[in-house]
């Protein structure tokens, strides 16, 4: 996939689309073909974009006191393990923390502890801190590194269809700030594909309220 394409396809994008009052997501559907989920794992991936969103990603951090200090200076909700206790029959609070954040890190040397406390509500909502985003740190860990690149990272996954969609940006970014999110993206997906792009059926960008346009060559039916 070639970025010139998409660069036309954002063009496109922006000449189809009627005005909005507001700003709209760039939306990116990555179809699938030849990848059978019951047989292929499904895809489960985190991905930092060369260039951050408007979107606000807001994060929380487990820590005990050896990255308390840092933790406050980056993140946007810390609690320690000291505060753990109160947590355990807020199931409401919990509910309404996990809502309210896009990404959750833990010190490695307390997660089993935070896992026995936050595992059941996190891990409905599949916010529990994964360490394929690197969200389980030692308490050496730099976290202003970690914090800039979470910021910037989206997640691509297939749940019940053969098929990724996620958001790369909105309509107030350049074309070329979009179309560099949406390389590597498919870059991500068809590194992890066991044929590669062939295993790609179409890619496609949206905005949040317009049609659909394909990259490149039509979808085969």
């Amino acid at each position: 996939m070639e970025k010139k394409d998409i660069t036309n396809i954002i063009q496109k994008l922006r000449e189809k689309t009627d005005k909005k009052y507001f700003s709209q997501a760039v939306d990116m559907l990555i179809n699938l073909k030849g990848y059978d989920l019951k047989k292929n794992e499904k895809i489960d991936l985190y991905v930092a974009l060369p260039n951050l969103r408007s979107k606000v990603v807001k994060l929380a951090a487990f820590v005990d006191a050896q990255l308390l200090p840092q933790a406050k200076k980056v993140f946007d909700t810390v609690i320690t393990k000291d505060e753990f206790p109160k947590w355990i029959n807020s199931k409401k609070e919990q509910k309404k923390l996990a809502g309210e954040h896009d990404f959750f890190m833990a010190q490695s040397e307390i997660m089993a502890n935070m896992a026995g406390v936050f595992g059941k509500v996190l891990g409905a909502r599949g916010k529990m801190p994964n360490p394929k985003a690197g969200c389980v740190v030692p308490g050496t860990a730099n976290l202003e590194s970690l914090a800039s690149r979470l910021r910037s990272t989206v997640r691509l996954q297939t749940k019940n269809e053969a098929s990724i969609k996620l958001s790369i940006g909105d309509d107030k970014m350049s074309d070329e700030n979009l179309a560099s999110n949406a390389v590597a993206v498919y870059n991500a997906v068809v590194a992890r594909l066991p044929q590669g792009k062939d295993n790609i059926k179409y890619v496609a960008l949206k905005f949040t309220m317009g049609q659909l346009f394909k990259i490149g060559q039509e979808a085969k039916k």
